[in-house]
């Protein structure tokens, strides 16, 4: 560990969580792990506990069991004071926390309660800093600004909501559509590496976010071996870190410069954009074709499914996107496509300038 590194506290008002993505996110199960990505691209998490009554939750308590959660039970016996007592009980836990272990300098905030504002204060009046993660919909608009930084649930990568157009049952079986043509799929190296690639981008472009500096090799493998104990360049071929960036930065995933230290280099997109230029004209040409046989502009939804006919290999995942419609708004910015919110279809309308 390096002594620039946070050093993590997670608290989690899980009814708060598990009850808004169900009720928000059209019967979504609410699931750590995108959570525990995010954090491990800003620290180091050192204390992980959850508050509920568990016999409501007993396949979340499950998940949480294998994230290494610690679960505060709060019995529903309380009735009416229940959730006071789960408020008071998490409050006193993270400021006992706060005078105890001073090396924490991070807390994370799980819930969109307003009721924990002040906590949020009086951790900053301690010099900690705070960030939230709540669900949108639920989330009190007086607590994110309180906060250093909020995440909205919904929004965190790895993190996929079906939209009224999409049902869940439609969304989970379309990306299978383009598996019988893709032959290629039996070399095996080559997958890895793709999901390699998807792996660096991703987790690269989570810690450009996350800190808006420069992004060392070193500073990469440890938000690598946060994500994943068990993360080890030698099961993708590679004798070593170093190594393995070399032969990314050969495929044109990144691009590596010289560092402050030797042996240390920055690591950043390539410049001239590498294969996500291809991308952007990929999508271009499909929302053009469309656009003409459509005489108009195409919805996002079902648009990347049209991609992946044209290109089975295609993800935004590869280019550090955490969605399609990130991706879109990228390319947008760039002048490849237009993005319109129809109001009358609830969805943005993707067209060619």
């Amino acid at each position: 560990m390096t002594p620039e590194e946070e050093r993590i506290a997670l608290f989690l008002d899980f009814e708060n969580l598990a009850i808004g993505a169900r009720e928000a996110l059209r019967g979504h199960e609410f699931d750590l792990k995108p959570i525990a990505d995010a954090l491990a691209e800003r620290g180091r998490v050192v204390s992980r506990r959850a508050y509920a009554d568990w016999s409501m939750f007993d396949e979340a308590r499950r998940m949480l069991t294998r994230h290494h959660v610690e679960l505060i039970e709060i019995p529903q016996r309380l009735g009416a004071s229940r959730k006071n007592a789960a408020d008071i009980k998490m409050a006193v836990d993270a400021i006992e926390l706060a005078f105890e272990r001073d090396y924490v300098t991070t807390f994370v905030i799980g819930t969109g309660d307003s009721d924990f504002t002040p906590l949020v204060h009086k951790l900053r009046e301690l010099n900690k800093r705070v960030i939230g993660v709540g669900i949108k919909a639920s989330t009190s608009a007086l607590l994110p600004p309180a906060c250093d930084e909020f995440l909205f649930y919904e929004s965190l990568e790895g993190v996929e909501v079906a939209t009224p157009r999409q049902p869940a049952v439609s969304t989970r079986r379309k990306p299978k559509e383009p598996e019988p043509v893709s032959v290629a799929e039996v070399e095996e190296p080559d997958e890895d590496i793709e999901d390699l690639d998807t792996l660096i981008t991703g987790t690269l472009a989570g810690l450009q976010r996350s800190s808006g500096d420069s992004v060392l090799a070193s500073s990469l493998k440890r938000a690598l071996l946060r994500k994943d104990s068990t993360f080890s360049e030698a099961d993708y071929g590679f004798r070593g870190f170093g190594e393995m960036l070399r032969h990314l930065e050969e495929r044109g995933t990144i691009e590596l410069t010289d560092g402050p230290a030797k042996g240390d280099p920055v690591v950043q997109f390539p410049q001239d954009g590498g294969g996500e230029n291809q991308a952007f004209e990929l999508v271009r040409s499909v929302v053009a074709d469309l656009q003409k046989r459509a005489a108009g502009p195409p919805l996002l939804s079902g648009l990347k499914n049209q991609v992946r006919k044209r290109n089975p290999e295609f993800s935004e995942k590869k280019f550090g996107y955490g969605g399609f419609l990130q991706f879109l708004k990228a390319a947008a910015t760039k002048g490849v496509v237009e993005l319109e919110w129809d109001e009358s279809v609830g969805d943005y309308r993707v067209r060619v300038p």
